[in-house]
C-alpha cells in the first residue's frame, strides 16, 4: 500500500527502513522521502513505523533449561 504519494513510499519502504534500524521519523524521511513534501502522510508513516520497530524488538521467550 503507498502511504506517501509524493514520493511513492509503501509501507513494505516503511518496514525495510525499521529492520535496517530506522528509528525516527526524520530519519524515515531521510531515507525514503516520505513526508518531505506535502506532509499528509506523517500521521500513518509514524504509526507504521512504531509497529515495524515493535514486531523487531520483541524479545524472545527464554526456556529454562533443564537440570
Amino acid at each position: 500500500m503507498y502511504v506517501c504519494i509524493c514520493n511513492g513510499v509503501t509501507d513494505r519502504d516503511i518496514r525495510q527502513a525499521a529492520e535496517a534500524g530506522c528509528r525516527s521519523v526524520p530519519e524515515l524521511t531521510m531515507r525514503t522521502g516520505a513526508g518531505a513534501n506535502c506532509g499528509s502522510c506523517l500521521e500513518l508513516a509514524s504509526s507504521l513505523l512504531e509497529q515495524a520497530r515493535n514486531v523487531r524488538e520483541l524479545p524472545l521467550a527464554v526456556m529454562q533449561q533443564a537440570a
